[in-house]
Formats: structure tokens, sequence, C-alpha cells
């Protein structure tokens, strides 16, 4: 086993490094991603285990956060800073079968060629099995990196209404562009599960603009209101049988008044 070698100037003030040669189980991971300067830590430490994982692991937000303590609105904020900076793709596609499901993948540095996963193939008599190979295919290059957005829960919001419903599935530029008229409306005293059925209900059964639609119902939203507050109920009081208002029986305040006056 090689010795660890301490790498640090003599009269280093800063952080000094043991480093150690892996021969197995570790990942290499470039300085563009571990000391990016618009990435949350959150984000590179999501990237980062990611990149570590097998192929045809699981990623999503659900099985992510059952393995992390950060919640599912944190870990869905990470993966579209992820998405906006070009590490992360995700896209929906639809099996020979007629399931949807979401294509992830992760590069290692923006920009590099993947090759796609190739179709879930037809079933075919066994008697000929010919697997089909799968095809390279370059993926389109990642979006410029993006101006600082909106407050992460309308965004999170909008981003995880593709989990509620297939059909609402928004891209980052989408959720960029909707979620300042989503975060007004929950700042002025709506709920975000008011927010979320009001865009989900009663949808066509195929839209053919997602982002279209929601910016209609976002527009189309009535000022939140509070809700009004309920005088206590009527009580009779127990020394002069007047009614009154209060959460529980007992005594007016001209009785109570009168009683402490006589007792002092």
């Amino acid at each position: 086993m090689a010795e660890p070698q301490i790498t640090a100037r003599s009269r280093a003030q800063g952080v000094m490094h043991v480093r150690h040669r892996h021969t197995d189980r570790f990942t290499v991971v470039g300085n563009h991603l571990t000391q990016h300067r618009e990435l949350t830590l959150t984000a590179i430490g999501l990237a980062v285990h990611i990149q570590s994982l097998p192929a045809g692991a699981r990623v999503d937000i659900k099985t992510l956060a059952e393995r992390f303590p950060e919640g599912e609105t944190r870990i869905a904020a990470a993966l579209h800073e992820l998405e906006a900076h070009g590490y992360l793709t995700r896209t929906r596609e639809r099996l020979p079968s007629g399931r949807i499901v979401t294509r992830t993948v992760s590069y290692d540095r923006p920009g590099a060629v993947r090759y796609s996963a190739p179709a879930e193939p037809a079933p075919r008599p066994r008697a000929v099995p010919r697997p089909r190979p799968a095809q390279p295919v370059q993926l389109p290059s990642p979006p410029a990196p993006p101006t600082p957005g909106p407050p992460c829960a309308a965004s999170a919001l909008l981003a995880d209404l593709g989990r509620y419903d297939p059909r609402l599935l928004l891209s980052t530029r989408e959720v960029r562009r909707l979620a300042p008229v989503a975060s007004a409306w929950l700042e002025g005293g709506g709920s975000p599960e008011d927010l979320r059925r009001a865009l989900t209900h009663d949808l066509p059964e195929v839209p053919r603009h997602p982002a279209g639609l929601l910016a209609y119902r976002l527009a189309a939203l009535p000022v939140p209101r509070p809700a009004p507050v309920r005088p206590p109920p009527l009580q009779n009081c127990d020394g002069c049988d007047r009614a009154f208002r209060s959460p529980a029986p007992g005594r007016c305040a001209g009785c109570r008044t009168s009683r402490n006056a006589v007792a002092a």
C-alpha cells in the first residue's frame, strides 16, 4: 500500500491534503464541477453522487430523498441547477408498451458526447433472437448558464408538477418563466396546495402547450384572501344568564368584575 503523502508548503495557512492512491471503488471528478462558482454545495454533492452510481441506478427525486436527509424540495432544486448548467438532462420517452418513462443522462463534463440508451425492443420469436444494437446519437449541447432564478419554493412546485401528472412536465426555461407569477401568488397568502390544485385540475386529455396552459391559469388565479376570522360562540353567563361571546362557558365581563370587587 502506498504511504500517505502530505503536500503542503511549510508556512501554508490554508488546507493540507493527505493524498492516497485509490486502486478500486473510486470516481474521477473534474474540478470544473467541484469548484463550480455558481452551483450550490447541495448540487455539487448530488452531481458527484450521481456520477459515482452504476448505469441504470434510480436517481428520481423520491429515491434520492430516501437516501439523503435534504428532502424532496432541496433535491429537486439541486437537480434543476445541474440541468441548467449542463451536468444533467431529463427527457420523457414513450416505450412501445405505451408507458412513459424519464431518461436521465449524467455528464461528467458539460458538452461531452454520450450514447443514447437503446430503445426497449419489441417481443421477438424466441427461435431467432436478434437483439437490436444501440445506435450512437449525439445529444444536443447543454444550455448556457442562466441568470439567478426566482425563489426556490415556486420553482420546485412547478418543476414537481410532472410527478403529479406527466402531461405537465416542464423544461428548466419554462419553470424560470412561470415561477415569478407563482411566487407572487404564494407571497400574497396562497397555499402551495391550492396553487397545485388550481394548476392540475380538469386538464385537457392531451394539452398541446403545457407551459402556455399553466401561464393562462396562473394569470387567471384570483387574489388570495385570508380566511375569515369567526367570532367566539355565544354563551349564557353563569351569573346573570345573559348572552356573551366566549370560547368556553363561564361568567360575562360584568359578573367577573362584580365578583372580583366583592372578593377584594
